[in-house]
């Protein structure tokens, strides 16, 4: 019965990779930004699932870029330094002694835990923020926030540096600012948003805690255009923190992103779920225009 049991678990593996390979020849040579941040960061497990599936991903020939979170360690921190946070229109008002935490955090706790959990897999990895290279500029997003950054000049040539030559970029959201010597915090969604415009990346997939956009039913829009997106707004359908993520969204759409994916990073290999299969993952937004299914066209 064993035996029997282990055979069909074999052809049945044998049978989703025969599937598969359609989408790993349409992907190959492709550049895929991955938001990654949420739960999953906080659990060994899933942080390694996690870097097997970026491995694989550079493995079978795509060019994987990651952008991080980090905000509930970032919390932690200023919790034991005793620093207070203060917030406007949901907002966390970033001062100088803030900025200075968020950076010692993305840049050097959470990036270098992500880059070690994708080494460990067998990938080659190098961590950066947006601050190397000049990599992503900012001013302030709105006064009120002070160091709250967002993207006004990216220079991607680093990024396409390291993936030609075989390694996978780690990106903590931490910016220039036009001043000297000036640091902004960058919110992990944004700060993918612009860096996979800047890239013209074919896919930018947004790892949450959620499984995507869902309908007044409850059920989650596999496929969605700007125009339907908008209109899920007016209506109150899509609301809270969604919001800002489909805003993310449609902003990379227009500056040239193929699709962008909204998915839920809690989910056992949801990269590969979305990328190598027929029905993918998740809540897909794209352009009027190239919306033709299969949606991995």
């Amino acid at each position: 019965m064993r035996k029997q049991t282990m055979d069909r678990d074999w052809i049945a593996t044998a049978k989703t990779l025969s599937e598969a390979l359609p989408y790993l020849q349409r992907y190959t040579g492709a550049v895929v930004v991955v938001k990654f941040g949420g739960n999953a960061m906080g659990d060994d497990d899933a942080m390694a699932e996690f870097a097997r599936d970026i491995v694989l991903m550079r493995q079978v020939g795509m060019n994987p870029v990651v952008v991080h979170g980090g905000g509930p360690m970032i919390n932690e921190m200023l919790g034991k330094l005793g620093i207070k946070s203060e917030w406007v229109r949901g907002k966390r008002v970033t001062d100088k002694a803030t900025v200075e935490v968020v950076e010692m955090i993305l840049s050097g706790l959470v990036n270098k835990r992500i880059v070690q959990a994708i080494n460990d897999q067998g990938g080659r990895a190098v961590g950066i923020s947006g601050k190397d290279d000049d990599l992503m500029v900012c001013e302030a997003d709105d006064p009120e926030l002070g160091f709250v950054g967002k993207p006004v000049e990216m220079n991607v040539q680093i990024l396409r540096d390291l993936y030609g030559a075989g390694l996978i970029p780690v990106i903590a959201p931490v910016a220039t600012g036009p001043n000297e010597n000036e640091t902004f915090n960058v919110n992990g969604d944004t700060a993918a948003g612009a860096i996979a415009g800047a890239l013209q990346a074919d896919r930018l997939l947004l790892l949450t805690d959620v499984a995507g956009v869902k309908n007044t039913s409850g059920e989650v829009i596999t496929q969605m255009t700007p125009d339907e997106v908008h209109a899920l707004i007016e209506d109150g359908t899509i609301s809270g923190g969604m919001i800002p993520k489909v805003e993310t969204a449609l902003q990379a759409v227009r500056e040239g992103v193929r699709a962008v994916v909204i998915l839920d990073g809690r989910v056992a290999n949801a990269c590969l779920l979305e990328l190598f299969t027929e029905h993918g993952a998740g809540s897909m937004i794209r352009s009027t225009q190239s919306r033709v299914r299969p949606r991995h066209r």
